[in-house]
């Protein structure tokens, strides 16, 4: 693959991610996007159907991930990266899906800025932002 065929596949996946974000509404159910965009400290919490919400969730966390990847992929062009990548990305989400559940489960109002700063990690694609400038100094260091 040529190197501008590269630039325009991580353009692609750039835009994937936008979109991801952009018609988060439309293509994933999560009654917390409308919950958090108003005075949540003072509201009660949503009605929500925690199943349903789990699975939206890992969804869009999965899209998120994957577009990640091949973002990374086509950067570095390095098998052991992407291993090592995929094992940060599943070692995340187990981490931040369990106080996520019980953040669902148990919402209390002093509880609600901890988790929107969770929710933001599972449903953003922010490991992204950590990992390709991390590989970066790691190459050059190399």
């Amino acid at each position: 693959m040529s190197k501008l065929m590269r630039y325009i596949c991580v353009a692609i996946l750039f835009v994937v991610l936008v979109c991801i974000r952009v018609f988060e509404d439309v293509l994933f159910y999560d009654p917390y996007l409308t919950f958090f965009e108003n005075d949540y400290l003072y509201m009660d919490n949503p009605r929500r159907e925690v199943a349903k919400l789990v699975f939206y969730t890992t969804l869009r966390y999965l899209f998120n991930a994957l577009a990640s990847l091949g973002i990374l992929y086509l950067v570095f062009k390095d098998n052991g990266i992407i291993k090592f990548s995929v094992l940060i990305y599943a070692a995340a989400y187990v981490f931040l899906i369990i106080p996520f559940l019980y953040f669902v489960i148990n919402p209390r109002q002093e509880d609600y800025y901890l988790f929107f700063n969770l929710r933001r990690f599972l449903i953003q694609p922010i490991l992204i932002l950590i990992l390709l400038p991390a590989f970066y100094y790691h190459n050059l260091k190399r």
